[in-house]
């Protein structure tokens, strides 16, 4: 956790920190970044395999902005088809 707090500080402004873990260690960072009681992580659901969460700083803390987002490709549809 201190690492991604450490990485937060030396951003650019507007700049972005990606984290890649596992889902149980995502929840455990992202529940100690919005202060939830650890009895409490559970309630943010599990992350489905290659989604993400985005979370953002503002005037009182951290804010969950999405949760288990992810997108699945889209087809490509060629001239051939």
């Amino acid at each position: 956790m201190p690492v991604v707090l450490d990485a937060v500080k030396l951003l650019p402004d507007r700049g972005t920190v990606v984290v890649v873990s596992h889902g149980g260690t995502i929840r455990m960072a992202i529940g100690r970044l919005l202060g939830l009681d650890p009895a409490n992580w559970e309630a943010l659901g599990g992350l489905s395999n290659c989604c993400w969460s985005v979370l953002g700083e503002g005037a009182r803390g951290w804010r969950l902005l999405e949760h288990n987002a992810g997108t699945l490709p889209e087809p490509v549809i060629g001239d051939d088809t």
